[in-house]
């Protein structure tokens, strides 16, 4: 499979990373595009081929996946439509924002009736092969949507949804990768200051949150659950948990979320 990503930002490369690393795809059957030659150069010994000419990128490809910043994702589709006009090839926009209409109406969907469509959202845990992805078929096969569900599933985990969910998608796992990590530099500063030197608080708290969610994965509890198996009477762990919740733990988790949506 010829693919193609158009975009070696954060994202853009992080997926590259993360499709090349599950040997998803071969390096050699890959080719990244960014006008950015610095952006391009960690990637100068993969095996794939980069460019900073996104024409070049595109010929021969059948697989297409677009990751650049939202107000970019319109100007970058009319400098290639000339190009796959015509052709039989599935398109993946991730772009946080964009709508499928706008989207079809740039590709011209209705004249490209080859087109494979969808709007996707990872996070940057997908360069090792841990993202959580939405992906919505805008104009798409039931085949051509589990293929590319399944690519998604070497990288992490993949849900199909509609697009009506695809911003709390964004804030959830996209926006929230950032938000599980500023939880763990809280821990970490807290590590530091009861005694642990730096180095040990982090190892200390990434092995805690790595553990807490295998051990969710593996048994489908819900968190309260296991919250309760620790949480002795007059114990020291209901303590902490309530004078966090008192400081608005979890008040403020979803208040971030929101505002993330840009809600209230």
């Amino acid at each position: 499979m010829k693919t193609a990503i158009i975009g070696a930002g954060a994202m853009g490369g992080a997926l590259a990373e993360g499709l090349m690393k599950s040997e998803t795809i071969s390096p050699s059957d890959l080719t990244i595009s960014d006008p950015s030659e610095k952006a391009l150069a960690r990637f100068s010994q993969s095996g794939a081929s980069i460019t900073t000419d996104n024409l070049s990128a595109i010929e021969g490809a059948t697989t297409l996946f677009i990751v650049v910043k939202p107000w970019l994702v319109q100007q970058v589709i009319e400098g290639i439509l000339p190009a796959i006009n015509g052709k039989r090839l599935t398109i993946v926009v991730i772009a946080a924002g964009i709508q499928a209409t706008d989207l079809c109406q740039w590709l011209r969907c209705d004249d490209n009736k080859d087109f494979n469509v969808f709007l996707a959202i990872p996070n940057t845990a997908i360069a090792v092969g841990e993202s959580m992805t939405f992906l919505v078929p805008v104009k798409a096969t039931a085949e051509t949507t589990n293929q590319i569900s399944d690519l998604f599933g070497h990288v992490g985990e993949c849900l199909v949804t509609e697009e009506r969910l695809l911003a709390a998608g964004t804030t959830l796992a996209s926006c929230g990768i950032a938000y599980a990590m500023r939880y763990v530099r809280a821990s970490v500063e807290g590590g530091v200051e009861i005694g642990f030197k730096a180095t040990d608080a982090l190892s200390i708290v990434l092995q805690t949150v790595k553990g807490a969610v295998s051990l969710l994965q593996s048994t489908g509890h819900h968190p309260e659950e296991e919250i309760d198996k620790v949480t002795t009477p007059g114990g020291v762990t209901i303590k902490g948990l309530n004078e966090m919740e008192h400081a608005g733990f979890t008040s403020a988790v979803i208040r971030g979320l929101k505002a993330g949506m840009g809600k209230k």
